[in-house]
């Protein structure tokens, strides 16, 4: 099956119009991702996640979440068990699990759209698949794990491939670079090379430079600055700032009162023609953003240069 979410050309800085559009592989369908990011709500079912940790940490909350997220507008829904967040502690295998597996199972029983797991653990992936779940977030980029290789192979999923500089305990302490752009993008190259030599197809896997993930400030605005460039890799990039540390630090605003932030992001990559899937909290807010965008797009004049 192809799922064709393409509206269209998009216009470049230039006054060029170019064809930007990428197939996702999924293991029973093709999604084709065009001008309009898709969405991915955001569902974390854990105690200590630095926004919601706690609000959606039973099977109930978390599956009522999903829901309400789907009828807001969202495309996907990641569904996670273990906090990221700076300083996070690690969960043990059998939690993670335990917290995220009913979720996959209820949600894939009612509903219909494509949902991802947030693992970089193999034994929770494999389960999270054959529980209903057709995608593997990866905050390691595969690597966190040797069995997760297998598992998207096997399993044919789609894959989202994070960079992370050191771990979530340790990540913030002193990430450094030489170019933090060029940097993420040869580890990308080197990921890519690497899975599809393993027998992991490249229209299965997406990219996530990983905003807040073992950068500073000064990282994470380069990298917002400079999304257009990791397009030339040929994937689908997803950006995921919703209500991130890096807005607090550029608004000096607490966790809740970011989501004019996260909208700013969106709405500068997607002037890029630089995003393809966006992961937030806040989907209804985020449709409405597109949404407008859009049409003032569709408005717009090209002209030559």
């Amino acid at each position: 099956m192809l799922i064709a979410t393409d509206y269209g050309l998009r216009t470049t800085d230039y006054g060029l119009m170019t064809d930007n559009s990428f197939d996702w592989q999924l293991p029973d369908q093709t999604i084709r991702i065009g001008r309009r990011p898709l969405i991915m709500g955001i569902i974390n079912v854990t105690p200590d996640s630095f926004s919601d940790g706690g609000l959606f940490a039973s099977v109930e909350t978390a599956v009522t979440h999903g829901l309400t997220l789907i009828q807001e507008g969202a495309d996907l829904l990641d569904i996670g068990g273990e906090s990221s967040r700076p300083g996070a502690v690690p969960v043990e295998l059998d939690e993670e699990i335990r917290r995220v597996l009913p979720v996959v199972e209820q949600l894939a029983k009612q509903t219909s759209a494509r949902i991802s797991i947030d693992t970089y653990k193999a034994e929770t992936a494999k389960l999270g698949l054959a529980a209903g779940a057709q995608i593997i977030n990866d905050i390691t980029g595969l690597s966190g794990d040797s069995g997760m290789v297998e598992v998207v192979r096997k399993g044919r999923a789609g894959v989202i491939l994070m960079h992370m500089q050191g771990t979530p305990p340790t990540m913030q302490l002193n990430p450094h670079y030489g170019d933090v752009v060029e940097d993420i993008s040869h580890f990308f190259e080197e990921r890519l090379q690497d899975l599809t030599g393993q027998g992991i197809a490249k229209e299965q896997i997406t990219f996530d430079p990983g905003i807040g993930f073992g950068k500073t400030r000064e990282h994470n605005l380069e990298i917002l600055a400079r999304l257009s460039e990791f397009q030339r890799l040929g994937r689908p990039l997803c950006l995921g700032t919703s209500r991130k540390g890096i807005l607090g630090q550029v608004l000096k605003r607490p966790v809740h009162e970011r989501l004019a932030g996260s909208l700013a992001t969106l709405l500068y990559a997607m002037g890029q023609g630089a995003v393809q899937i966006v992961r937030v909290h806040d989907v209804a807010q985020t449709r409405d953003a597109i949404t407008v965008f859009e049409e003032s797009q569709k408005r717009s004049v090209v002209r030559s240069p």
